[in-house]
C-alpha cells in the first residue's frame, strides 16, 4: 500500500520506499564488511521487522540463517508499557553464533535493552543489532545500536512494519501517524 492510499490518516511522509531501500542496501555492505566469512544468524523482532529483515536478508551478499522472536510491550497503545513479554521465543541455540538482532525501530530502548542482555544470556558468541529506525529524543535507557538506518524525531510513526493496532504495516514507507487517528 502507498502512503498516499492513506493521506489522511497520515501528518506527514517521513521515508518513501525509495530511501529506505537506498539506506538498507548501504547497512548490508556494512554488515558483509563487518561479518565477512563469518556466520551470522539474522534473529528478526516480529512482528515490526519483518520488512527490513526480508529486505536485509535480500540484499545481503553472504551466507545467513534467519531466526524470529516475539516480544512486546506495547499492547495496542502508541507508548511502550515497559513491561516485556515473549510470545514466541527463538528455536535456534545461540551458543557460540554471531547474531545480529534486527529491529523496526528503537523508541525507549527498554524492550531492546532487555532483549539484548536475554540473548547475550544465551552464550552467543556476540550480538549486535541493527535498526532501521530510532528515536533519540525518547531514549530512556543507552543501547549500543550498531547500525541504524535513520534517526526520526519523538513522533508516533507507522509503516514499513510498523502499525498501530495492527493497521499500516504494509505502508511502502514511514509516515507520521494523525492524532485523530488514535486518540
Amino acid at each position: 500500500m502507498k502512503l498516499d492510499d492513506v493521506a489522511d490518516d497520515l501528518e506527514e511522509i517521513l521515508l518513501t520506499e525509495d530511501a529506505i531501500h537506498v539506506r538498507i542496501a548501504e547497512l548490508s555492505r556494512q554488515v558483509e564488511k563487518d561479518y565477512a566469512g563469518e556466520p551470522l544468524l539474522l534473529v528478526g523482532v516480529l512482528k515490526g521487522a519483518v520488512m527490513v529483515m526480508a529486505d536485509l536478508a535480500r540484499e545481503l551478499k553472504l551466507p545467513i540463517n534467519m531466526d524470529w522472536m516475539a516480544v512486546s510491550s506495547y499492547g495496542s497503545g502508541t507508548q511502550s508499557s515497559g513491561v516485556v513479554r515473549i510470545l514466541k521465543d527463538l528455536d535456534t541455540d545461540l551458543t557460540g553464533r554471531r547474531v545480529l538482532i534486527v529491529e523496526d525501530i528503537i523508541d525507549s530502548g527498554l524492550t531492546l535493552s532487555w532483549l539484548l542482555a536475554n540473548l547475550q544470556s544465551r552464550g552467543a558468541a556476540s550480538v549486535d543489532i541493527l535498526a532501521l529506525l530510532r528515536k533519540p529524543d525518547a531514549a530512556k535507557v543507552d543501547v549500543p545500536v550498531r547500525y541504524v538506518g535513520f534517526d526520526i524525531p519523538n513522533k508516533f510513526v507507522v509503516g514499513y512494519g510498523l502499525d498501530y493496532a495492527e493497521r499500516y504495516r504494509n505502508l511502502r514507507g514511514v509516515g507520521v501517524l494523525a492524532p485523530h487517528v488514535y486518540q
